[in-house]
């Protein structure tokens, strides 16, 4: 800080607070100038969390104090587990690395079968949420299956990634919960791949993706009916699929605790894109990551450019999203061992 805002701080009680908060975002600045902000992204690249990922760091650094770089590093791995535990143990801890992690590694400490051994993403910082989406089981529109119902006579072979991934786990909720006769292949590295199988024809369908990404990405596949939307897998529907027609998984539940369970389910969709730095980053930076986020998914410039190529910009703050987060963990204990049963992978 100059001398002569020193001066003014020492000049009376008053100003202490503002001359405080003035000296603050000077050393955040100070700590950024010159440096390069990673976003890492958890999935390859092509797909949509790569998508937003690259949108975001075009126009991040002019909202960070400081104004640093900010590159994208394509880390896909185990749902993205792999990105969360390199940002969570071995990435520096000082605000520099942020990791664009899916949506079911934030619960994967909760729903997993296997304890992490190298991270947990309930102690992350989350700095904010990209957009909260619709997400959809898609099909062939020469596939036999034309609907959800006939998912429960016919069979239904759907491309998948890893477990902790929505592509993998909501199709095999829909297996054990509704009894949809999915043949869920998985071990694809990532959405983009899946696509590509779905698209030549190598599966029939695909579950847990979300509409912005794939509308966006790959609109011929509606223009020339090759893909529709099957069935949306949120608890409240969007309303693009709405208008489409497009019913909700949740409407053919049978029993109150199936709909309480895909409730509890789908309730990470609220935080479908979430963004994190680690535990240990202090304060003082995950809170002006944070406001640099709310203000970066504000922004004109990249409201329009969203726009422009088809992407929903529907961002939640960082400290409400750490909010949502902690509900979801203070969910009774008897649902989610049964959540969790529900989504046992069984080829």
């Amino acid at each position: 800080m100059k001398r002569a805002s020193f001066r003014l701080c020492l000049a009376g009680m008053s100003m202490a607070f503002a001359c405080f908060s003035a000296h603050a975002e000077d050393a955040i600045a100070g700590f950024y100038k010159g440096k390069t902000v990673t976003i890492v992204v958890g999935s390859s690249p092509g797909g949509g969390y790569d998508l937003y990922g690259r949108l975001i760091a075009r126009f991040m650094g002019r909202h960070i104090p400081g104004n640093p770089t900010v590159i994208v590093q394509n880390m896909p791995g185990a749902a993205s587990n792999v990105a969360a535990g390199y940002v969570y143990n071995i990435a520096p801890k000082d605000g520099t690395v942020i990791g664009a992690i899916f949506m079911g590694a934030v619960v994967d400490p909760l729903f997993g079968d296997v304890k992490r051994m190298t991270h947990d993403t309930s102690k992350f910082n989350y700095i904010g949420n990209a957009n909260s989406d619709a997400y959809v089981c898609l099909v062939r529109t020469d596939a036999p299956v034309k609907t959800l119902a006939d998912a429960f006579d016919k069979e239904l072979v759907v491309g998948a990634s890893a477990e902790g991934a929505s592509t993998r786990d909501f199709p095999t909720l829909l297996k054990n919960i509704l009894g949809a006769k999915f043949k869920v292949v998985a071990g694809y590295p990532g959405t983009r791949e899946i696509n590509l199988a779905l698209e030549k024809g190598e599966v029939q369908g695909a579950c847990g993706e979300t509409w912005s990404s794939v509308a966006a990405t790959y609109p011929n596949w509606f223009k020339t009916n090759l893909v529709k939307p099957l069935v949306q897998e949120s608890n409240v529907g969007y309303p693009e699929l709405d208008q489409m027609g497009v019913p909700l998984t949740r409407d053919f539940a049978k029993t109150a605790e199936q709909k309480q369970i895909l409730e509890l389910v789908y309730s990470q969709t609220t935080f479908g894109r979430p963004y994190v730095v680690a535990p240990g980053v202090p304060q003082e930076r995950v809170d002006a990551l944070r406001k640099a986020f709310m203000d970066t998914m504000t922004d004109p410039d990249l409201v329009a450019e969203a726009k422009r190529i088809n992407v929903d910009a529907g961002p939640i703050a960082g400290d409400e999203l750490q909010k949502l987060i902690a509900k979801v963990y203070a969910t009774p204990s008897d649902i989610v061992e049964k959540a969790k049963a529900a989504m046992v992978f069984k080829p």
